[in-house]
């Protein structure tokens, strides 16, 4: 059974700082490309970050160099650090495993809420 567990949301004050992680078991890590995601309320989910096979890294502009996003194939976790973070950071976050050669091959974790307020 697939599982992917998120953890490191919470309520964190405008300028703050988490890292959320995803802990990932039940599948082989090392064969899927890795991906943040998120969610506000009424609005599509977003993409976020992403980080493919082959170690290359992308960004949404709207957290490109607030954001960061790693892996640790040993720990079979993958992470996203948020620095700077804003009000309109507010949402519920997902982490996803993704297989760039069949769409339908992919998970999600069960999400986790990440509050930015004073």
């Amino acid at each position: 059974q697939v599982q992917l567990v998120e953890s490191g949301g919470g309520l964190v004050q405008p300028g703050g700082s988490l890292r959320l992680s995803c802990a990932v078991s039940g599948i082989d890590f090392s064969l899927y490309g890795k991906a943040w995601h998120r969610q506000i309320p009424g609005k599509p989910r977003e993409f976020l970050a992403q980080i493919t096979l082959a170690g290359t890294i992308d960004y949404a502009d709207s957290v490109k160099g607030r954001f960061t996003i790693s892996r640790d194939n040993a720990k079979s976790t993958f992470y996203l650090q948020m620095n700077g973070l804003e009000p309109e950071d507010t949402a519920v976050y997902y982490c996803r495993l993704y297989n760039i050669y069949n769409p339908d091959d992919t998970y999600w974790g069960q999400g986790t809420q990440v509050t930015v307020s004073a």
